[in-house]
């Protein structure tokens, strides 16, 4: 019989988190078929950009708890200003109230924002940042008197989360076939992978062929287009696929051209992963909505942002008896931790000058990425900031890709493990997006670990300690 919560000791032994583990919890992306043959890896507590697991050991987060902690595990101001903010209220709703946190955060995002996103509209995490965008963009053109404007384009291979909406606008097969009688209408653009490109063609002499194709599917479809979604610069849930320079500005000026919305999707690449605060900032594009999560609050605390222009604004203002009101709303919208720990977030920026440091860790990864691009099971190496993908295959003269079952990414990464790394894979892709604040030391450990593990996976070179880590 299952002993009731109250008499749960403070401190479980590992042995039994590990047990009640495979019996009582669903992990995300997860085939527990296998995970229930093997001890899960425990992690009772975190410092700067290492976590550690129940026996006290440490690793670098390589990944970022999942591509949302920025300034490191435990930092003392988000701490505080989560305490200082739990001593006067945790949560209280925006509907019919406000709240100090909410606004101030607001307004900073606004001020930090591409120019022109002006209005802010808070949620849960970065599937519902999606689903916000998706319903304005959808009734922005039905109160203009335009409801035949009820499809969206996205791009082939896209994610943009696991929400119904967010679904009907992702793009990758493995994830969201089985629900394709439940999705709303959408359209594909071309993604410019430019590893294999379905084309044939070279990112350096295409002109953006990938582009081009938008503006042939917006010509075909004049009218009916509410938005275009796309996420800024690189696709990361796809594999790390990084678009060639100019690309986001010509999707920008093609939206502009057939009078369409523009979504900008940066819950994986805002807050300073590409080495600017947002992506949009490298091509001087302003979105029509632009979506955020995961790294808005350093990692702390789920919390989502959709912000949006006048023009997308001004289309719900009218009479209580127009219909024009968002009806739309999430019961810890705002939630007053979450901002705390957001406005927290935003003063390390500043007071660490965390951006600043950015090039020089950006680049030591780039020398470090070149130099594991020899190795003849990597094919291809895609960075855009401090963010990475590694493409491994099984001929990289042929492109040749290993066999999905193999899960040969899943095993490098299991064996990055054991020299104090953690990493997760998306295939066969390693992909590498550490916590802002990691050390250059850390993070050339981080990558060192990456191709001693490559090596000894995929050349069957006995494992060898790295830098002192066992």
């Amino acid at each position: 019989m299952t002993r009731p919560v109250d008499d749960i000791p403070e401190a479980t032994p590992p042995a039994t988190i590990a047990e009640w583990d495979r019996q009582f919890v669903w992990h995300p992306f997860t085939q527990h078929a296998l995970w229930n043959q093997r001890d899960p890896l425990i992690i009772v507590a975190g410092e700067r950009e290492f976590v550690i697991d129940a026996h006290g050991r440490r690793y670098i987060d390589g990944h970022s708890s999942l591509w949302c902690n920025l300034h490191g595990h435990n930092h003392p101001h988000i701490n505080k200003a989560i305490a200082e903010q739990l001593g006067r209220i945790a949560h209280s709703t925006l509907l019919g109230l406000t709240s100090p946190p909410a606004v101030r955060l607001a307004k900073h995002l606004v001020e930090l924002a591409p120019p022109g996103l002006t209005k802010v509209f808070f949620s849960d995490d970065g599937s519902t940042s999606v689903e916000v965008a998706c319903k304005m963009a959808y009734a922005h053109w039905h109160h203009r008197g335009q409801p035949q404007r009820d499809t969206f384009v996205a791009f082939r291979h896209a994610y943009h989360g696991d929400t119904l909406g967010a679904v009907s606008v992702g793009g990758i097969d493995l994830f969201h076939n089985v629900y394709q009688p439940l999705l709303f209408k959408t359209r594909r653009a071309d993604s410019p992978y430019c590893y294999r490109c379905e084309r044939g063609k070279s990112p350096t002499t295409c002109g953006l062929a990938c582009a081009n194709t938008l503006d042939t599917l917006l010509r075909e479809s004049a009218g009916c287009i509410a938005a275009v979604i796309i996420e800024p610069l690189i696709q990361c849930a796809a594999g790390m696929l990084t678009a060639p320079s100019g690309h986001l500005a010509r999707i920008r000026e093609l939206c502009s051209r057939h009078d369409v919305l523009l979504i900008a999707d940066e819950v994986a690449t805002g807050f300073g992963r590409t080495g600017r605060m947002f992506a949009c900032e490298h091509e001087a594009v302003t979105p029509d909505l632009l979506c955020l999560s995961k790294g808005l609050t350093g990692g702390y605390l789920p919390l989502a942002a959709t912000l949006a222009t006048e023009r997308v604004y001004d289309a719900f203002l009218g009479p209580i008896d127009a219909g024009k009101t968002f009806y739309h709303g999430h019961t810890f919208t705002g939630n007053a931790l979450g901002c705390a720990a957001a406005l927290a977030s935003l003063d390390v920026f500043e007071q660490d000058r965390t951006l600043d440091a950015m090039p020089a860790k950006i680049e030591l990864m780039r020398r470090a990425l070149a130099a594991m691009a020899t190795r003849p099971h990597v094919g291809n190496i895609r960075q855009c900031g401090l963010m990475a993908g590694i493409e491994l295959v099984r001929n990289s003269g042929t492109r040749e890709p290993f066999v999905y079952g193999e899960q040969i990414g899943a095993k490098v990464c299991a064996r990055a493990v054991a020299h104090g790394v953690i990493i997760r894979p998306l295939a066969d892709v390693l992909v590498l997006m550490p916590p802002l604040c990691i050390t250059e030391a850390n993070l050339e450990r981080l990558l060192t670990v990456t191709g001693r593990c490559i090596d000894e996976v995929l050349n069957e070179q006995q494992p060898a300690s790295v830098d002192g880590l066992e």
